[in-house]
């Protein structure tokens, strides 16, 4: 029993001495590891009388715990004088001082993006993510644009070396989406889009979209202009003064063009309306016979809505950015409308 108390004794000495973890490990090793001096003292177990034994091993097992204790107690101290050091070598800073850093913002169409599909995700719609590469297919003909259409011609349209096409419209994920889904059916997918425009005050060559469908059994066009006007009063949060006329688009019947009273002039006419007004944001109309059968629903069935609508525009009449070509342009001036608003 002297012999064990001198273990214990001398092994408090030694682990006041240590002075960092890798010396820390190497004591644990000399006294608990596989090889270490308390350990070993178990095997001469046999060699106690058989009225010594337990005794011996009750004080074997508290060594064992009182050293565990300590190391682990070592082990702490280690770890946080560490993180003191390095809280020493940090410069602090005081947080109660104002900062005199520029703060940066969200662009102003990922904040229209946003809200849209807020929006339309608390209506209960699923929201899907489109290509920007489209096949040929996806893009025009299972949106009921057929070979001979005007929308494919090359001073549209950008198309890639393999055949495929740069997505001129978020329409090209309707036939993947209804497929995936089927009806009944509810889905908006956001996304970027790519046309070979000629550039001015309200048309970009990059310009980003969102596209929403619903198909079910009694959809009609009341559904659409109740989604609409849903959509347009929470996103502008008042009422805004629109317009339904007639418009062609192949892959609805009947199509139209929802038009809102432009926000620079207040009706009166200017550049970005082009002296009309109205400014065009939303087409849409009930989706073609033709399209659902390609997406694998039943025309006699179900019918439904689609509608494109441009998030470029609708951020810059949300921000009061005049110009369409500064939403790409990088310029912060443009981005802190967003943040300020």
């Amino acid at each position: 029993m002297i012999d064990l108390n001198d273990i214990l004794e001398n092994a408090k000495k030694e682990l006041s001495e240590v002075e960092n973890s890798q010396k820390l490990g190497e004591f644990y090793q000399t006294y608990l590891g596989k090889s270490g001096k308390v350990t070993t003292l178990l095997s001469k177990m046999r060699e106690i009388p058989n009225e010594e034994r337990k005794e011996f091993g009750i004080k074997i097992n508290n060594i064992k715990e009182v050293l565990q204790s300590l190391i682990s107690e070592k082990e702490n101290f280690f770890i946080e004088r560490k993180v003191q050091d390095k809280l020493n070598k940090t410069k602090l800073i005081d947080l109660t001082i104002p900062s005199t850093e520029k703060r940066g913002s969200l662009h102003p169409i990922t904040i229209i993006q946003n809200n849209i599909i807020e929006i339309f995700s608390s209506m209960g719609f699923t929201v899907e993510d489109g290509n920007e590469i489209e096949t040929e297919y996806n893009n025009f003909e299972a949106v009921n644009v057929p070979k001979n259409h005007p929308a494919r011609d090359m001073q549209d349209t950008f198309y890639l070396d393999n055949g495929q096409v740069l997505k001129t419209q978020t329409s090209a994920a309707q036939n993947r989406i209804m497929r995936k889904y089927g009806a009944p059916l509810k889905a908006i997918f956001p996304g970027r889009c790519f046309r070979n425009e000629e550039l001015d005050a309200s048309h970009e060559n990059t310009f980003f979209q969102i596209e929403g469908m619903m198909i079910d059994k009694d959809v009609s066009i009341a559904n659409l202009i109740y989604f609409m006007k849903e959509m347009l009063v929470k996103v502008f949060g008042k009422e805004i003064e629109v317009r339904l006329r007639p418009g062609f688009f192949p892959f609805v019947e009947p199509g139209f063009e929802l038009d809102i009273s432009c926000p620079y002039c207040k009706g009166k006419g200017c550049r970005v309306c082009k002296n009309s007004g109205w400014i065009e944001l939303c087409p849409c109309g009930m989706i073609h016979p033709n399209v659902l059968k390609m997406g694998g629903i039943d025309p006699e069935e179900y019918r439904g809505f689609a509608f494109g609508l441009g998030f470029s525009r609708l951020a810059m009449m949300d921000f009061g950015i005049t110009e369409i070509r500064l939403l790409n342009s990088g310029n912060i001036k443009a981005l802190l409308q967003a943040k300020i608003k």
